[in-house]
């Protein structure tokens, strides 16, 4: 199975690791290597909201404003469990530090900026909850137990179970203060995957002694495009990698064989999709072909400070790519699982750019905290679920400023984000997702008023706030919870299926032992795999990925903190 040349199907970060371990360990030479990708983004992006506008995922949805910035999401870091992650990084030179690779500039950045978040979760009457109340129960604490204490191989038990089928007679769980910040913190939702939520439970178990500050949380120096993705991208580009971007795979060339169960890419149709055109890309023998089968930032739009986030109904690219491979052939998986019911996985996320800082020093005067520190979210004070339970009505992120290196010293960014964009919001009387920036804008205030301790309210400041936003950027993800979508274990390819001679998957919706999604860690991990496999280096010289789920003391202080 050892190649000499590979293809990557799509351009986010498992792939430019996949790309990075073939250079450094294969010693391959990057002109070996060629990309197509829709974008050049990935889903660590981050960047000035021009640059998206005319993207593929929003050509028909042309924006009047512009200007400022936008993140579709951003996920946070973890050293003690993203190993293979800073393995990589520590590979490659920093995109903005010079002298310094991409981990020790994230390194040097989180020992100067330590998180230590004073208000994880808000509410009207109370301000800040004390967090450090988990509010569990004994029923709580037992079904969490059997969770962390289920062994790998029963975790087939789990297939396509709920959470909210798995705590079907504990009711009480999603209102306790627990919940309420693993959902927000892990983007997990009652109607996700059980299974998922018990590889959680395994490897972020030391969670349960620090959630309420997020002080195991580590953060890059900028965005992530800037900080995570761009160093990638010009790392490979100075070692000859091959980028075609604006291109979008739609379809497999496969050999016959006499099982039809032999798996053998022989080519690639290929859309140009800034000329309409498309050809036929032939795939030899000796050329692996490395997919990212599914993407959380497929068919994602944008409005801006006046205009909603149109709904693009497009079946996300990589998965309709991936949806074909599962007509020929019968163990890659189940798509469908993951992208074809939106209600469970979608998203509306927002990217606020002021002229000042009124609206931040309002922010860190209610927080009581600096920027940098904060996830905030903000409970109900009324039941708003389909169980008549209280929940989180969204959520911001004031990231320590400047969060792009081309930020003006007098602008402020700040993003948010509503797990579940078809409630309506409290103060602007709309479904989150038919809401304009302007009232997003509007609704973050009245939620801050809700909770801000005086003497003065950030109601009377309401008009100067909203006439410094140079532009607030909603972006609708209908797939961005896809990956915790309810599922069984076989719903999701393994990297290197059987009987593949030369196609792998990557990225967050391919299957690994222990792994769990929605981390860079399980994204570079399976670019790592696929890297290693076509080039005929052991597995041996994978990362070692720690198991803090089988320590002892980690057990023993999350087994302390469940009675808090």
């Amino acid at each position: 199975m050892v190649k000499t040349k590979a293809v990557m199907i799509g351009a986010g970060l498992a792939n430019m690791a996949a790309a990075v371990y073939l250079i450094q360990e294969a010693h391959w030479n990057g002109s070996q290597i060629t990309f197509y990708g829709a974008d050049m983004h990935g889903a660590n992006d981050g960047g000035e909201t021009g640059e998206f506008s005319n993207e593929y995922w929003n050509k028909n949805h042309p924006l009047d404003n512009q200007t400022g910035y936008v993140a579709r999401g951003g996920r946070m870091l973890n050293y003690r469990t993203y190993v293979d992650l800073m393995d990589l990084l520590d590979r490659i030179p920093s995109a903005t530090e010079e002298g310094m690779t991409a981990a020790e500039d994230t390194r040097d950045f989180d020992l100067h900026h330590k998180t230590f978040d004073k208000a994880r979760l808000m509410q009207e009457g109370k301000g800040i909850i004390d967090g450090g109340k988990l509010g569990l129960n004994n029923k709580d604490r037992v079904l969490l137990s059997k969770l962390v204490l289920m062994p790998d191989e029963e975790e087939t038990k789990l297939d396509n179970v709920t959470i909210a089928e798995y705590f079907k007679d504990d009711p009480h769980m999603f209102q306790t203060n627990f919940w309420y910040m693993w959902e927000t913190t892990f983007a997990f939702r009652i109607e996700s995957s059980a299974q998922e939520l018990r590889r959680y439970m395994h490897q972020m178990i030391y969670e349960f002694t620090q959630i309420e500050h997020l002080v195991g949380v580590n953060r890059t120096r900028y965005n992530q495009f800037e900080s995570i993705m761009l160093p990638l991208i010009n790392y490979l580009k100075d070692n000859g990698v091959t980028f075609l971007d604006n291109r979008i795979v739609t379809d497999w060339e496969f050999a016959d064989s006499a099982l039809q169960d032999e798996i053998t890419v022989t080519g690639l149709h290929v859309k140009n999709v800034a000329d309409d055109t498309e050809e036929l890309v032939d795939i030899d023998s000796d050329t692996a072909v490395i997919f990212t089968n599914g993407s959380i930032t497929d068919s994602a739009t944008m409005g801006d400070y006046d205009t909603q986030a149109r709904e693009n109904m497009e079946y996300g690219i990589s998965a309709a790519l991936w949806k074909k491979a599962t007509e020929r052939f019968y163990n890659l998986g189940t798509p469908d699982k993951f992208f074809d019911d939106r209600k469970n996985s979608e998203w509306v996320s927002f990217t606020l750019t002021t002229k000042n800082h009124l609206l931040l020093n309002e922010i860190t005067r209610i927080t009581t905290q600096v920027p940098g520190n904060a996830l905030n979210s903000f409970l109900s004070t009324t039941p708003i679920t389909p169980l008549g339970q209280k929940d989180v009505n969204m959520s911001i992120v004031v990231h320590h400023q400047p969060h792009f290196t081309s930020q003006k010293p007098n602008e402020s960014v700040i993003w948010g984000y509503f797990l579940y964009p078809r409630r309506t919001g409290e103060f602007v009387h709309k479904q989150y997702i038919k809401m304009t920036g302007k009232e997003m804008a509007q609704e973050l205030i009245g939620q801050l008023a809700k909770v801000d301790p005086g003497p003065n309210n950030i109601r009377d400041k309401e008009p100067e706030i909203l006439d410094s936003i140079i532009n607030n950027i909603p972006v609708y993800m209908p797939y961005a919870s896809a990956l915790f979508n309810n599922r069984a274990k076989t719903d999701r390819p393994e990297v290197i299926p059987a009987h593949s001679t030369n196609l792998a998957f990557t990225g967050e919706f391919a299957e690994q032992p222990y792994q769990m999604i929605f981390t860079e860690q399980s994204a570079v991990r399976s670019g790592e795999i696929a890297a290693y496999h076509f080039t005929g280096i052991s597995m041996d010289n994978l990362v070692d990925t720690p198991r803090y789920d089988k320590d002892k003391k980690t057990l023993l202080k999350a087994t302390r903190r469940m009675f808090s």
